[in-house]
């Protein structure tokens, strides 16, 4: 289920902010940060902490556990509170709408502001970061990285690359970014997975997509993990959303990565629309991707 922490973001008191953020600070060196240090890391008096612990444990933004030392860790709720606040210092949202969708390594959210956005808060790594660190490129070179670190790469990543690829390619809008979330246009359409096309359509929307491969490829990324659930379609064409897995065109692996594109894509239209879409050479589609000669899937048909 997505969460909507707005409410609590209202209910906290400056000095709440503080210690959340004295928290924050704390894990920079310790998943735990040791209850003594965080007077400094707040900069608020040990009286002041015991009752910010308090308010902050109650609402779940804190987790509190004994080990050698009594120590604190913020909760991916907690951690949100700290974006969602900044956001709103900035004057980027006016306040939090209904949820707009869940996936693996995120939460989706509408936002209320000079128009409707969509505020996606990256969850890479809360659970099992270890693993995904050892994934992703962006944190291959650390060895020792917490789950604020993880997710907090993965949304400077993406909204540095959807800033390169707007408005050239057709991606979502970036408006904002703070810590592990990030505020952009709010889409309009439904997902490629949910959407139903007579066959004229089926191509048309392949072709559009793969043609949307072709221009980031241009402007020097590969998707790497491009699929029927972050493609949004529309009447004015389709969307590809969700980038931090990106690579560069120079990466090693890029040719192997937008192979794979294709072949998901072409998969998922085989299956969906086995009388309507077209039998592709995944590997010459690729190929005609990188070298920017593609012009129809149709000229690819095995």
């Amino acid at each position: 289920m997505v969460r909507n922490v707005a409410g609590v973001v209202a209910e906290l008191d400056p000095e709440d902010v503080h210690l959340l953020s004295g928290v924050e600070q704390g894990m920079r060196f310790s998943e735990w940060v040791d209850r003594g240090k965080l007077p400094d890391f707040a900069n608020l008096s040990p009286e002041e902490v015991d009752y910010r612990l308090n308010r902050c444990e109650r609402r779940e933004l804190i987790e509190r556990r004994t080990i050698q030392y009594e120590g604190y860790t913020l909760t991916d709720k907690g951690y949100d509170v700290l974006a969602l606040h900044t956001f709103a210092e900035r004057d980027t949202i006016d306040g939090v709408g209904a949820p707009l969708g869940v996936g693996k390594e995120s939460d989706v959210l509408e936002v209320r502001s000079f128009r409707p956005l969509a505020l996606k808060f990256h969850r890479e790594g809360y659970t099992q970061f270890r693993a995904v660190n050892r994934e992703r490129e962006y944190t291959s070179d650390h060895n020792h990285v917490s789950w604020l670190y993880t997710a907090r790469k993965a949304a400077e990543r993406e909204y540095e690359i959807l800033m390169e690829l707007y408005p050239d390619v057709s991606v979502p809008q970036p408006v904002d970014q703070n810590r592990h979330a990030l505020v952009m246009e709010k889409l309009a359409g439904v997902e490629l997975a949910s959407a139903d096309f007579d066959t004229a359509q089926a191509v048309g929307v392949f072709d559009l997509i793969l043609r949307e491969a072709v221009l980031a490829y241009e402007a020097g990324y590969v998707h790497a993990d491009l699929s029927e659930y972050n493609v949004f379609v529309s009447e004015d064409g389709v969307t590809v959303f969700d980038w931090p897995q990106a690579v560069p065109t120079d990466h090693d692996n890029a040719a192997a990565l937008l192979r794979r594109d294709v072949e998901n894509v072409a998969r998922y239209f085989r299956r969906k629309y086995p009388a309507e879409a077209p039998e592709v050479d995944a590997t010459r589609v690729a190929k005609a991707v990188a070298d920017g000669s593609f012009e129809s899937v149709r000229a690819f048909v095995d």
